[in-house]
């Protein structure tokens, strides 16, 4: 990681809060689209992804610039992997620290939804492992993987909310999965037995898959983009730009 990167303990704070809140997001407005569109489940999906996309959105723009807005161990994992190349990026000790702060963080986030909704906190009994779901999951992650680091490998970062939004946003509706590609929201999401929810029996076989798209989109960023090792650090935004004050 370059030496003008913010503080760990920092950008572990970002990493913690963003995707809390984005699991936050995801989750209340599951629960909100349950409760307000109890029997149109197109309806319910609809008001989900409009939420994500927004949601999304906003977090990758405030948070970004601290600790780039991975909120997805597989994000941070490639960032980790492309470092190796060119001798940048994150060290393993800052890649085990986003992990862990993202996987707090996502449970944090289902606990404060079920809370503001008056719901109780319990594990999801929703299973989704079919193999429809889990090449949905696959194709998600790697086209999001391939999506961010593009972006940085040619500059165009500053698209990256807008972009990784819209991406979520759409595969909410082409993926039979509703489009999770996120190891630390699967977690989470098993802690609300709602819409939004997964059960324990389906997260091995989720992860996996995304783990499995992660490393199709790598390969796919290396095969189009050479020179895309270099873009370690700049994933999702760019941060850390000016030198950090401690």
């Amino acid at each position: 990681m370059t030496s003008n990167q913010p503080p760990l303990w920092r950008r572990a704070v970002a990493e913690l809060l963003g995707t809390s809140l984005l699991v936050t997001v995801v989750v209340g407005s599951g629960i909100a689209a349950q409760q307000l569109s109890p029997n149109d489940l197109g309806l319910q999906l609809l008001q989900n992804s409009t939420a994500t996309v927004l949601g999304l959105t906003v977090l990758i723009l405030v948070l970004g610039p601290v600790s780039g807005a991975h909120f997805n161990p597989a994000v941070s994992a490639v960032d980790w992997l492309l470092g190796r190349r060119s001798g940048t990026g994150m060290t393993l000790p800052e890649l085990g620290t986003y992990v862990l702060a993202q996987a707090v963080g996502a449970v944090g986030g289902s606990v404060v939804a079920n809370a503001m909704f008056e719901v109780g906190t319990s594990i999801s009994a929703k299973e989704r492992t079919t193999s429809g779901h889990l090449l949905a999951e696959v194709i998600a992650t790697a086209g999001l993987i391939l999506l961010i680091f593009a972006l940085a490998a040619t500059k165009r970062g500053a698209l990256a909310a807008p972009a990784v939004g819209a991406y979520i946003g759409a595969a909410y509706w082409f993926t039979s999965s509703t489009s999770f590609a996120n190891p630390a929201v699967t977690v989470g999401r098993v802690f609300s037995d709602t819409f939004a929810g997964i059960a324990p029996v389906s997260v091995p076989a989720f992860i996996l898959a995304q783990l499995l798209g992660a490393a199709v989109g790598l390969g796919l960023l290396l095969v189009l983009f050479p020179s895309a090792a270099r873009a370690a650090d700049e994933a999702v935004l760019p941060h850390g730009s000016e030198p950090a004050k401690a």
